[in-house]
C-alpha cells in the first residue's frame, strides 16, 4: 500500500506531531562582539509520514535550524519539541545524513552502519541483523566487509543512509544529502530512497531535508518551506499533492517549480531600491563574477528568449541550482540589468544593450550601472578621487561592513566589490598591501 493510499488527504492533518520548532531564534556573535541573527521568528511543524523540505539561499540558516532540530545547536530563544519535549541535546528517535559522507575510513561499511546502536547498547547479534538489513535494503548487499575508500562516491552516502535508518528513526534530518554527487548518482540515489518511503520500506515516521535544488524539492516533498534570508525566516509554505512517482516533465511537475521560483524570487523584486533582502545591509552584494553575467545576459537576450526567459529553464539550461540562479537574477537586477517576476528573468533596456556592446562599451556601461547603483563601490571610488595619493586601505571599507554584517559576509561583499570594480577599470587593488588605488600597483 502506498503512503498516497494509506494517508488520505482529508486524514493527513489528524496525524500525529512528531518535531514542533516555536518562535526559534538563533544569533551568532559577530567580530564587534554584537548579535548577528542567523533565524528568527522561525514556525513550523512536521507530520508523521511527510517529507518537509527546507529551501532557500546559501546563509538563510537552513543548515543552522537543522543542527537545533538534531540537538546539536540550541536557539537562542525560542523552543523545539520532539514528541511534545523540549530538545536539550540529540534526541533518540532522530538521525541525520549529512552533505559529506563523514565515514570512519577504518571502519567496515558494516562497522560504520553499527556504530550507533553500538553507542546504545544494543547487543552484537541485534546489532549485526539491522546494519545487514540496512545495508540490504539500502543497495549496498555484498559490501558489508569493504571499506570507504573501495567505494564510489553515491555508494558511501548509502553508507550514510543506512547508518540513519538502522536506529530506524521516527524523524530523518538530512541536510544537502545529493549535493556531493554526479547528477546521475544523485539520480539513482534521490528515486531508490522515494521508492522505498512510497512502498513504506522505509523505517523512518517523517523526513527534513535542507535542498538547494528546487526540482529535488518537488520530487520528494509533501511541503516545501521556503526561507528569506537575514535573518533566515520563513516566507512561505508550498504544498505539493501530485502524486508519486512524479515525472519532471509533466506540466503539473512543471507549473509546481515555476511557482517556488516565483516565490523565492517575488522578495527579492519586492525590495525597495537600495534596500538588502530581509534587512540586510544595503551595502551587502552577491558574489556572482561579471563572466557569469555577461553570458546570461548574452544567453537571455539571444533566441529563444529574446530577452526574457524563465528562470527554471534558464538554471536547468547553464546547469545552476536555485540559489545560484536567484542570485544571479538579483545581481543583475541590482545593477539594473534584469528583472526578476513571477519566475522569469526580463532584461532591461540596459541589459540589452550591454549583451550587444563590444568589450569596452560593456566596461563602460558596467562602471556607470556600478556608480549608480552599488553604494560600497561609489564610496570606494569617491574616497579614492579625494585623497592627493589616491590611495585607500581595504581595511577603511571592512571595518564598515563587519559593523553592518558578519566578517565572513564583510569579505564576500568586499571581494565583489574589487572583482566588479576592476572589471569596470574604476580602480585597482593590490592583493599583497590591501590597497584600492587609482593607478595599476607595481
Amino acid at each position: 500500500m502506498s503512503r498516497e493510499t494509506a494517508w488520505p488527504q482529508q486524514e493527513r492533518t489528524g496525524r500525529p506531531t512528531l518535531l514542533e520548532v516555536r518562535h526559534v531564534k538563533r544569533d551568532f556573535a559577530k567580530a564587534s562582539g554584537e548579535a548577528l541573527a542567523v533565524l528568527d521568528g522561525v514556525n513550523f511543524e512536521v507530520r508523521k509520514g511527510e517529507i518537509i523540505g527546507l529551501l532557500g539561499r546559501s546563509g538563510s540558516g537552513k543548515s543552522t535550524l537543522l543542527r537545533i532540530a538534531a540537538g546539536l545547536l540550541s536557539p537562542t530563544s525560542g523552543e523545539v519539541l520532539f514528541h511534545g519535549q523540549p530538545v536539550d541535546g540529540p534526541p533518540r528517535g532522530v538521525s541525520m545524513v549529512f552533505q559529506s559522507f563523514a565515514l570512519f575510513p577504518w571502519l567496515t561499511v558494516q562497522e560504520n552502519v553499527e556504530l550507533g546502536l553500538e553507542a546504545l547498547g544494543v547487543d552484537t547479534p541485534e546489532r549485526r541483523r539491522r546494519a545487514l538489513q540496512a545495508i540490504d535494503l539500502i543497495g549496498l548487499d555484498g559490501f558489508e566487509n569493504a571499506y570507504p575508500r573501495e567505494l564510489s562516491g553515491g555508494m558511501r552516502q548509502r553508507v550514510g543512509f543506512a547508518r540513519a535508518l538502522v536506529m530506524h528513526p521516527d524523524l530523518l534530518l538530512m541536510d544537502e544529502p545529493f549535493s556531493a554527487l554526479d547528477v546521475l548518482t544523485a539520480e539513482t540515489l534521490r528515486t531508490d530512497l522515494i521508492d522505498l518511503w512510497m512502498e513504506d520500506r522505509l523505517p523512518v515516521g517523517a523526513v527534513l531535508i535542507v535542498t538547494h535544488n528546487i526540482e529535488e524539492a518537488v520530487l520528494l516533498c509533501d511541503r516545501i518551506l521556503i526561507f528569506s534570508s537575514n535573518p533566515g525566516r520563513v516566507a512561505a509554505q508550498v504544498r505539493i499533492t501530485l502524486p508519486h512517482p512524479r515525472n519532471r516533465q509533466d506540466p503539473r511537475f512543471r507549473k509546481v517549480v515555476d511557482d517556488v521560483y516565483a516565490r523565492m524570487t517575488r522578495r527579492a523584486q519586492a525590495q525597495p531600491e537600495g534596500e538588502g533582502e530581509g534587512g540586510a545591509s544595503p551595502l551587502a552584494l552577491q558574489p556572482v563574477s561579471t563572466n557569469i553575467m555577461a553570458g546570461m545576459m548574452e544567453a537571455v537576450a539571444g533566441e529563444p528568449w529574446n530577452g526574457r526567459a524563465d528562470l527554471p529553464d534558464l538554471a536547468r539550461d547553464h546547469q545552476l541550482e536555485a540559489d545560484e540562479m536567484v542570485q544571479l537574477g538579483e545581481a543583475l537586477q541590482l545593477l539594473g540589468f534584469a528583472d526578476m517576476k513571477d519566475g522569469d528573468l526580463h532584461l532591461t533596456d540596459a541589459g540589452l544593450a550591454f549583451a550587444g556592446m563590444e568589450t569596452d562599451a560593456r566596461k563602460d556601461l558596467f562602471a556607470h550601472q556600478l556608480i549608480e547603483r552599488v553604494p560600497l563601490v561609489r564610496m570606494i571610488r569617491q574616497e579614492l578621487e579625494q585623497r592627493a595619493e589616491h590611495r585607500v586601505p581595504a581595511a577603511r571599507f571592512r571595518a564598515e561592513l563587519e559593523d553592518a554584517m558578519s566578517e565572513s559576509y564583510a569579505d564576500q561583499t568586499l571581494n565583489t566589490a574589487v572583482s566588479w570594480g576592476r572589471y569596470a577599470e574604476l580602480f585597482s587593488y593590490d592583493e599583497q598591501t590591501e590597497q584600492f588605488s587609482l593607478d595599476d600597483p607595481e
